[in-house]
């Protein structure tokens, strides 16, 4: 098993917006997807990478801000992805900071109010 983690499902209250936040902190584009009954984005990731989406929940979930902390890979992108986390709707709670040698990371809200962290091996 090479992946711990194969999917991550992040709730949304407005899948347009949130789209657009996770779009400009990853700097590149989350792809809508959609059919019968279903519409979600499908966030950014190639051959045999853990891939998420974003999706409009049911009544037994709903977007956290102290729930589990789910580590994104912004690699070499952390200041610019700082930038659009705040320009985007959300906050960043705890700037970049070193987390020993396991590389450097930021905490925010995204424009949902779910908590997520931000990641990269290089400041």
């Amino acid at each position: 098993m090479s992946h711990r983690f194969v999917w991550i499902d992040i709730p949304v209250l407005d899948l347009d917006r949130a789209v657009a936040f996770y779009s400009a902190v990853f700097g590149e584009p989350v792809r809508v997807e959609s059919g019968p009954g279903f519409r979600f984005g499908l966030l950014p990731h190639s051959g045999d990478e853990v891939a998420g989406c974003l999706y409009l929940p049911s009544d037994d979930n709903k977007p956290c801000s102290n729930g589990p902390l789910v580590y994104l890979n912004v690699e070499g992108r952390m200041a610019p992805a700082e930038a659009a986390a705040g320009a985007n709707g959300g906050k960043v709670l705890q700037p970049s900071h070193k987390i020993g040698p396991h590389g450097f990371r930021s905490i925010v809200l995204d424009s949902e109010g779910n908590r997520i962290a931000l990641h990269s091996m290089t400041a």
